[in-house]
């Protein structure tokens, strides 16, 4: 990765992924939560690695772009996080996230959360390390001391993940943007930033995360909660009046959905992913 700042907004499915790539964007995430809430689960490591590799397959094959993926807690012990490692590459990650909570986890924004100990982590970061099959592959490790702990943990965190091999550090539940520039101060090297709705972190631009020295900035439930918002709405009106006609104009039309997906209804045989 160069100096410049990456934004990866959040795919649950193909279809966003598509609309990610023809935006413009040069990445996209596959968030854990998003792809947990998309199967009718909160974000408590309930999808398993089978369920997280298909939506990969998925995502990297409609959107063709780099794709940096969630792995939770690694799925366990240091056997499972080598197998993630294997596994998440094979299926076309170019990167994926652990993080130093323990099972069952929680989202990094929430109060209650507990860690594994410092050097049960670094176990699990070294042994990520030595799977990789391919040194490109980007290991990300997040650390929640901010949450459970203080800051001045999780920056000894950081540190100690990076030294342990992690190619990238993730803070999470930063709550400032002071917080964010010391962080890049005392755990130098690739970081990334996550700018999530409705936490512990303000709204911060990707601009000023650049400034501040953070490399990736995720959006993880951005575009699903704006999604859920309109469908709650659509449906509420659909059930009082019986029709949606009146949201045709807030409405993907039919051209644009095929212009998306390259698909030209006279020839079926042709679309994005042939």
């Amino acid at each position: 990765m160069d100096d410049s700042i990456v934004m990866c907004p959040g795919a649950w499915n193909g279809l966003v992924a598509a609309a990610i790539a023809k935006t413009g964007f040069q990445s996209c995430y596959i968030s854990g939560g998003a792809t947990a809430n998309a199967s009718g689960y909160p974000d408590i490591g309930l999808i398993t690695l089978t369920e997280m590799c298909r939506t990969i397959r998925e995502v990297v094959s409609s959107s063709k772009l780099p794709v940096i993926v969630d792995a939770d807690t690694g799925y366990e012990e240091t056997e499972s996080v080598s197998r993630t490692v294997v596994e998440y590459e094979s299926n076309g990650a170019a990167g994926m996230h652990i993080e130093d909570q323990e099972f069952p986890k929680r989202c990094g924004h929430l109060d209650g959360k507990t860690l594994v100990s410092q050097t049960a982590m670094v176990e699990k970061i070294e042994s990520a390390v030595k799977s990789k099959p391919h040194k490109d592959f980007i290991l990300i490790a997040r650390t929640d001391a901010r949450g459970t702990d203080s800051f001045t943990s999780a920056v000894e965190r950081g540190c100690a993940y990076r030294e342990a091999g992690a190619d990238m550090i993730f803070p999470e539940g930063l709550h400032s943007v002071e917080e964010f520039k010391t962080f890049a101060t005392e755990c130098k090297g690739l970081l990334l930033a996550n700018m999530t709705e409705f936490g512990k972190t303000p709204h911060i631009t990707t601009q000023q995360f650049e400034a501040l020295g953070y490399n990736l900035v995720i959006f993880p439930v951005t575009m699903q909660r704006v999604a859920m918002g309109a469908i709650t709405i659509c449906l509420s009106e659909l059930l009082k009046t019986g029709t949606a006609e009146g949201f045709e104009s807030q409405m993907q039309s039919r051209e644009d959905l095929y212009d998306l997906l390259d698909y030209v209804p006279s020839e079926p045989w042709r679309f994005h992913n042939t």
